[in-house]
């Protein structure tokens, strides 16, 4: 039996959210902090985003914000240094344009760093994670459920961190999860690979939209 083929495995589409991970402009070409490969995979984040808008499936942008001491390890000499690196409430800490939904307004800092998810849209939220991965010390996965989401989708920046460390942790949790292995960045065929031995699917982003927007057509939508 194949990955995709196992009823444990298998997505259910019109019980999914898309989890758009560190998509900053920070980490784009241009900010303080550009990840290699993530302008590229941005059209393809955007297409995924609009999918699940379209579909009235949940939206969750999972940010980083460094404010004072509450940094991963590796981070706290560059971050000591005065590095202007997703410093709250700076440009360089919001959403990429292109992902941002329409009259959505600025990151709030006060509210995603007091463990909030603030509302971007009908379906959409913003939340800070404090480290690598989005279900370390925070409140996703019961507000995942709340919604009634058992399949996540990620996509972002950058995949041997945050991504990486997410699908784990979704994982753990028994979230059926499907990486989009063309919307995210720095990720290599031996990382799905890997992801596959744990049950972790992967799967390009015009099947993952195609899927999505097939739930709206049978009328399925949340």
């Amino acid at each position: 039996m194949t990955a995709e083929a196992d009823p444990w495995l298998r997505p259910t589409w019109d019980r999914a959210a898309l989890l758009i991970i560190d998509t900053q402009v920070d980490f784009i070409d241009g900010g303080a902090s550009p990840i290699a490969g993530t302008r590229q995979v941005l059209p393809a984040i955007t297409r995924l985003a609009a999918a699940f808008r379209a579909a009235h499936r949940p939206i969750v942008h999972v940010v980083r914000l460094y404010d004072g001491a509450d940094v991963d390890l590796p981070r706290r000499t560059l971050l000591d240094s005065g590095a202007p690196i997703v410093r709250p409430g700076t440009p360089g800490s919001q959403l990429a344009p292109q992902l941002r939904p329409p009259t959505a307004p600025p990151l709030d800092p006060h509210e995603l760093l007091g463990g909030g998810f603030q509302q971007l849209g009908p379906a959409e939220w913003a939340m800070w994670k404090p480290r690598w991965g989005a279900f370390y010390r925070t409140d996703l996965d019961p507000f995942l459920r709340e919604l009634s989401v058992s399949t996540v989708v990620i996509a972002g920046c950058n995949f041997p961190n945050c991504p990486r460390a997410t699908f784990i942790e979704a994982s753990e949790r028994d979230f059926q999860v499907v990486i989009a292995a063309d919307a995210v960045s720095g990720v290599q065929p031996w990382h799905l690979d890997e992801a596959t031995n744990i049950g972790v699917l992967h799967s390009a982003t015009d099947t993952i939209t195609a899927n999505v927007q097939g739930t709206r057509s049978a009328g399925h939508a949340a």
